[in-house]
This record gives C-alpha cells, sequence and structure tokens, in this order.
C-alpha cells in the first residue's frame, strides 16, 4: 500500500552563480587587445510546479534538502559561463507552499497555491553570476584588473501541504458508511471495516452519473471537538477548505453509541463552523445513510426536517442495497455543475501569490539598516550590501575600490554619517570589517550604470546594539538631502519589530 503524505517541510537553496573572468585578449600582433573575461552562469532556480498524476507528497517524506545546479565560471575570449539547470520539484495540485521563519520554523506566509497543472512557482532563486572585467572598462580605466564573484544562492525552509482537489467532500462521524458510499458511486476501492476510524487517509473517487462528472472525496471521520484538533481533526478537516459542495453522511442507526442522527448531524456542523465559518456556509447535501435498517423511519423524517429547515438538500440512500443512490449522484452532480459556472463567472481578480512573494524578496533585499553596535562601530545590515562583499575578491584591489564606489553611490557613506559614524570609526558588514573615511573621490568608476543601485536605507542608529534602531526609510535619491531620525528606545523596537515582520 502507497503511503499518504500530506505536508513536508523542506529545505532548498539555488545554485550559487558562476564566477566572472578577469582576462585580456592575447593574440599575435595585437600587443593591447584590452579586457575579454566572461561572466560568469547563473545559479539554477529551486521550482515547485503542480503535477496532475501525484497524489501525495511522499517523495519529501525522507529527503528534506534540495540544491539546484551552480553555474560555471566565465573565461577568457569572452566565453560566458553556463547556467545551472533548474530543479523542478513537482507536487500534487491543490498544494501550498509556505515559508518558513528560519528560527521558530513557523510559517510567516504563503508563497504559492498550486491548483492548476503545470502551475510553477520559484521558491529558491539561483544566485547571479559574476560579471567578467569587460563590463568594467571607462574612459580613464581601460584595463580593468578584476571581476565579480559569482553570487551565493540562499538556502531557507519551506512547508508544503497538499489540499485535496475535490468537488464534493463526504463528512460524517467514524463508520456512518462514507467509504462504502465513495466505493458505490466510483470506482475507488477504500477500505471498508465495521470499526470506527477505518479510513485513515482521505481517497478520491471519480463519479458518473448522466451527463455529470465529478470527484468526491472521502474524509476520515470527525469527531466532537475535531475543531479543536481532537481525534486528528485539524488534519482531516483541512483537507475539505477546497471542496465545493458537502456531503454531510448521517448514520441512521446511530452506529455503535445509539446516537441520535439528529444530534450527530448538529455536532458535525458546528464542528465545521468552529474550523471555518466559511465551511459552514458552503453548500451542503445531507445524506441520510442506512436507510434499510429497521426502525429508521421516525429518525429519517426528524433528520429530513432539520435539514429542510437549514436549507440544505436531503436524500435517503443505501450504500449497501443502491437504494437511493442514483439519485443522490444526479443531485450532487447538479449542483456542482452549478458551482463551477458561477466560478467560472466570477469578477473576483485573481491573486499571484507567487508574484507577490518574489515582490516582497526584492524589497528586503533593497533595504539596509546601520546599527551602532559599540561606540565608534557600526554594522551595516542589508542583503543587497552583504552579497556585494560576499562577491568581491578582497585579494584584488581595484576590486575593493570598485566596491567603495558602489557604496558610495548606493548612499551607504552619507547614512553612516547620518547615523554619526566618523573618520576612522569602525564599519562592519558579514564577516569583514574596515575603517570608515568618509566620502571619496570615484570619479574614474562614475561612467558604469549600477543596475542594483537602488537601494534604501531601512534603519539607522542602535544605541547599545541591543536592538534598539532607529527605522526610516529613505529613497537613494533623496539620501544625501533626507535626516536621519532618532527614536526613543521603546518606538524603536517597536519600528524595529514591525519592519522585521513585513
Amino acid at each position: 500500500m502507497s503511503q499518504f503524505t500530506d505536508i513536508s517541510r523542506i529545505n532548498v537553496c539555488g545554485g550559487d552563480g558562476g564566477a566572472g573572468c578577469m582576462s585580456f585578449r592575447r593574440e599575435a600582433f595585437v600587443p593591447k587587445g584590452g579586457p575579454d573575461g566572461g561572466d560568469g552562469g547563473r545559479g539554477g532556480n529551486v521550482v515547485i510546479q503542480a503535477d496532475a498524476q501525484l497524489s501525495s507528497l511522499i517523495d519529501y517524506r525522507f529527503k528534506h534538502h534540495f540544491r539546484a545546479e551552480r553555474g560555471t565560471h566565465g573565461q577568457g575570449a569572452r566565453r560566458n559561463g553556463k547556467s545551472g539547470e533548474d530543479l523542478i520539484l513537482k507536487v500534487p495540485m491543490g498544494t501550498v507552499v509556505r515559508e518558513l521563519d528560519p528560527e521558530t520554523q513557523t510559517p510567516m506566509f504563503e508563497i504559492a497555491d498550486l491548483v492548476h497543472d503545470g502551475e510553477r512557482v520559484v521558491v529558491a532563486p539561483g544566485g547571479a553570476g559574476g560579471l567578467g572585467n569587460t563590463h568594467f572598462v571607462t574612459s580613464v580605466r581601460r584595463a580593468p584588473a578584476f571581476a565579480q564573484l559569482g553570487e551565493p544562492a540562499e538556502e531557507h525552509w519551506i512547508e508544503l501541504e497538499m489540499k485535496l482537489m475535490a468537488d464534493a467532500a463526504l463528512v460524517g462521524f467514524p463508520s456512518v458508511g462514507k467509504s462504502s458510499l465513495i466505493a458505490r458511486m466510483s470506482a475507488a476501492r477504500p477500505k471498508i471495516a465495521d470499526y470506527p476510524f477505518t479510513t485513515l487517509v482521505p481517497n478520491l473517487g471519480m463519479v458518473r452519473a448522466g451527463e455529470y462528472s465529478y470527484v468526491v472525496a472521502d474524509v476520515p471521520g470527525l469527531i466532537e471537538g475535531a475543531s479543536e484538533g481532537k481525534g486528528l481533526g485539524h488534519q482531516f478537516l483541512r483537507h475539505i477548505e477546497r471542496t465545493a459542495l458537502i456531503m454531510h453522511v448521517v448514520d441512521m442507526t446511530g452506529g455503535f453509541e445509539d446516537r441520535d442522527p439528529v444530534e450527530d448531524y448538529r455536532i458535525i456542523n458546528r464542528e465545521l463552523e468552529q474550523y471555518g465559518a466559511e465551511l459552514s456556509e458552503r453548500p451542503q447535501i445531507v445524506v441520510a445513510n442506512k436507510c434499510d435498517a429497521p426502525g429508521t423511519a421516525d429518525k429519517i423524517a426528524d433528520l429530513k426536517r432539520a435539514a429542510l429547515d437549514d436549507g440544505h438538500m436531503f436524500f435517503a440512500v443505501s450504500a449497501v442495497t443502491g437504494a437511493g443512490l442514483n439519485t443522490l449522484m444526479l443531485a450532487v452532480g447538479e449542483q456542482v455543475a452549478k458551482l463551477r459556472a458561477e466560478l467560472s463567472v466570477s469578477d473576483e481578480p485573481v491573486v499571484l501569490r507567487d508574484d507577490e512573494w518574489e515582490r516582497r524578496r526584492l524589497q528586503r533585499e533593497k533595504r539596509f539598516r546601520i546599527v551602532q553596535e559599540e561606540p565608534g562601530a557600526f554594522r551595516v545590515v542589508g542583503r543587497a550590501i552583504e552579497r556585494m562583499v560576499i562577491q568581491t575578491d578582497w585579494e584584488n584591489e581595484e576590486a575593493v575600490i570598485y566596491l567603495q564606489h558602489k557604496f558610495a553611490r548606493m548612499g551607504v557613506d552619507d547614512a553612516l554619517e547620518k547615523a554619526g559614524c566618523r573618520a576612522g570609526d569602525e564599519v562592519r558588514i558579514c564577516q569583514r570589517a574596515f575603517d570608515f573615511e568618509g566620502a571619496e573621490d570615484f570619479s574614474e568608476y562614475e561612467e558604469l550604470e549600477d543596475a542594483d543601485e537602488d537601494v534604501a536605507v531601512e534603519a539607522i542608529d542602535a544605541e547599545g546594539g541591543a536592538g534598539v534602531v532607529a527605522v526610516k526609510a529613505i529613497d537613494v535619491a533623496d539620501a544625501a538631502d533626507e535626516g536621519v531620525e532618532v527614536v526613543d528606545a521603546a518606538d524603536a523596537a517597536d519600528d524595529a519589530e514591525t519592519s522585521e515582520g513585513e
């Protein structure tokens, strides 16, 4: 028997970018051929893709770390490195992808909801390849003797949660006959036995009735308190969140405990409402099962009255004899068709969560903050800034000078001065530390266009370095003219907390 897995947490990392090449053209009778170093190849992305052929996340039950191929290094003669291959991880349709907090491992926000076959989202972008020395030629510096290192890719944890994609879901207490119903209605063959919780994992079945065809899900039985997690309630309830129609199955015999069918009906509806108000408002068909059992006529009448009073359709059937099933299947098919038609003409805009996630990621990367860790020592924190430092060949003096030029144009030097940094103070970025010398003249690089200069100051100053940060957004264009706001410790802590939570 195949194992069913509906939630997994995996670590993903794109491929590192290849390093750019520092090279000069060497050819007979061409003594000054000029720079010809090629660019490094971009690292591959890690991509999550929905696949209609998959029914569980079993592939991610034992393997949790995935890394895309890295890009190769650039070479001389303007030969660029090869980009790394994307790593495509296939998941079932209906899988929700969430970003996890790196410290607590709890979901922070939803990256994407993959509901269509072939739908995909990039969850771990590959690092950019380093630029070769051909990109750093100016009118005054004709032979730059440096190139960029490849951009390292970032790894992080994500959560994959599969929610069944079905038109209708069978819900009810354990042993009310849900598995028997889906077996009679479709070709599904779930385990059937005369004891509670026979069904431990959801089952899907394709139903064909007249002109209609639809998918029905058999969800494991619920008990009172399921909305609070009792009896694995949360694990079972989340599988009906996507269904358009609820088929509420009630045992007319009362089961082993001789329960009251009407009370069972009320309890399950109450659990649906407490789990999520939208579930209780979803179209519902009440199915009175085991109506062939003797002495059930009065109970059927009572349940029918309760269902109709709530505005629900009602059908009495027998999964054993097949009585009433054809009528039920046609009615469900008609309701599903109506709901599909309503959905197709919906004017609600489609929210592309993957685009939102990418936008938020880029916003985070384009921010930096300055924290005063101790008197005379300031730390610059920001993904874009830190990556520039990592991509710099610190053994090459020209590369270091170029990095200083980029910092100056991005407003880092001005932000440091406004935060109170003075010449001779120590500036820390990643594992590097250097003395601050103030604004310098880098006119020989003014001709170069930097695509990643659009970086904003997010936070300035932290007296004592204990997370006390004065936060203020400053556009790059205005960085030289904007004053730096310094706030009280309490306000600064609140601002910093808000900023991190975005």
